[in-house]
């Protein structure tokens, strides 16, 4: 069982997304968006540090269940001034995690939208319609909120395919004992796996 964050930055509107996991079943918690509407970009970012910050110790307040965040990578855009916001406003939002000691996972766009809609290259209303039916949604969130939910999901999908993994590698080639053809961990290995 765990608390997601996801993070979707952007300079004028950041985009939040938080989901309990609890195995593979994902539960929606809210949603929304971080707005700057201010020209002046040292502001923006305190504005998105500030936001971040507060909707993460809510949680951390709240809650006894680990808490896990993952952050959308900066894309290459075709403009280098915009780039350089989105690369800001990114490193507000994980400063504001990292600052509360948690780990940031970090995923490109096509990571993200292949986890969520199976294919990388699906458009933003994919992946508002497929965030809607993964976490059973009625109202379909804003984009930007979307977009942050979708790097919740994706972040759950990946921690839980990465467990399997090591739990069946630990079935594999840590076992320690056999019996009638199946292989058993020990109790160091159950362990060790916690």
């Amino acid at each position: 069982m765990a608390i997601i964050i996801g993070i979707d930055p952007g300079s004028r509107m950041t985009g939040y997304g938080i989901i309990h996991q609890t195995g593979d079943k994902l539960e929606y918690l809210d949603a929304g968006t971080i707005k700057t509407e201010t020209r002046e970009m040292p502001e923006r970012l305190k504005r998105i540090f500030n936001g971040v910050t507060r909707i993460t110790q809510h949680y951390l307040k709240y809650g006894n269940e680990p808490i896990h965040t993952a952050v959308e990578q900066v894309f290459m855009a075709e403009n280098p001034d915009s780039a350089l916001k989105l690369g800001q406003a990114r490193g507000a939002a994980i400063a504001a995690l990292v600052a509360l000691d948690l780990e940031v996972s970090e995923y490109t766009a096509r990571q993200i939208k292949q986890a969520v809609c199976g294919y990388g290259a699906a458009g933003k209303e994919q992946v508002q319609e497929m965030v809607c039916r993964i976490l059973k949604l009625e109202v379909t969130p804003q984009q930007d909120a979307a977009d942050g939910l979708a790097c919740a999901i994706c972040h759950a999908h990946s921690s839980h395919s990465m467990n399997k993994l090591l739990m069946n590698t630990a079935l594999r080639g840590r076992s320690t004992s056999k019996k009638k053809g199946r292989w058993r961990l020990s109790e160091e290995d159950i362990t060790n796996l916690r």
